[in-house]
């Protein structure tokens, strides 16, 4: 994982979650899927290491 709790992911997709906002795994659980795909530089492979770090952590997306 790096800094925040983020698996490791393409520097795009960082970068995409840092000009949302979010700076830490667990911010992610107010967020729907659909939102994270939306951003700029997210693609379907680091939604799913996302949501497989949010579900080790104990944390989930939105519904």
């Amino acid at each position: 994982m790096t800094g925040g709790g983020f698996p490791k992911m393409a520097k795009p997709a960082h970068r995409a979650l840092a000009g949302a906002g979010f700076v830490r795994l667990e911010q992610l659980a107010g967020a729907t899927e659909a939102e994270i795909l939306g951003l700029h530089g997210m693609g379907p492979r680091s939604l799913r290491e996302l949501r497989a770090a949010l579900a080790k952590a104990g944390f989930w997306f939105r519904t």
